[in-house]
């Protein structure tokens, strides 16, 4: 795990390469707890997880089309989480970011939030080829009707946790096994489906790093 950009006092932003979900959650919440203190400034975290389902805090929008022991024998983790949102799916080739980030330093209530992160993910899938858009009334963001990034966020006074996936060269069959966010019949896609092309997933985090030191301060 390092640090990838350190733009003076403002803002970190740490590659954590590939972790396990539960380890970059706990490191999500003592980072959260340092946020809130000022012990830390501004904080965004780049990962890749391996193979993982997670459960949002809204039970009725959390749908699985499989058993658990279905999802454990094939090597796919299965937690729960407070994030809003329903269920989502991480694996290698998806970029996972984690912003952890003080509201009023960025002088923004939480809707325009939601819509800086979402700039993030439009603008690293168009410096990666694919125009996509979002879509008024449901999350993340799409490219015609097919979905290609999920976003959930969690503010705890004022300071925001978890963030946005983008689907980049990742696996989409994890999907198969959701209804991805509590939305029916949502085909996933990716950049790689979109555009044939291939792509290093350090080069999308260096650009990811960049957009982030741009959009956040």
């Amino acid at each position: 795990m390092k640090t990838i950009q350190h733009n003076s006092n403002e803002l970190i932003i740490r590659d954590c390469g590939l972790t396990g979900y539960a380890e970059i959650l706990s490191l999500q919440l003592q980072l959260l707890a340092d946020r809130q203190a000022d012990k830390i400034p501004n904080t965004i975290l780049l990962v890749e997880h391996p193979p993982v389902i997670t459960l949002g805090a809204r039970k009725s929008e959390n749908k699985l089309l499989a058993d658990e022991i279905t999802l454990k024998n094939k090597g796919i983790e299965i937690i729960t989480i407070g994030r809003g949102g329903g269920t989502t799916a991480h694996n290698p080739g998806q970029l996972v970011i984690y912003p952890i980030v003080k509201l009023k330093t960025l002088k923004l209530d939480v809707p325009q939030f939601v819509r800086l992160v979402e700039q993030l993910g439009l603008e690293l899938l168009d410096k990666s080829g694919v125009i996509a858009h979002r879509q008024k009334g449901l999350p993340g963001l799409w490219v015609g009707k097919e979905k290609i990034a999920s976003v959930g966020i969690q503010i705890k006074k004022w300071v925001t946790m978890h963030g946005i996936a983008v689907n980049i060269c990742n696996d989409l069959t994890i999907f198969d096994y959701i209804v991805p966010c509590g939305l029916e019949n949502v085909k996933m896609t990716s950049a790689v489906e979109q555009t044939g092309k291939q792509y290093n997933m350090q080069d999308i985090k260096k650009t990811a790093a960049q957009l982030c030191g741009q959009l956040f301060r």
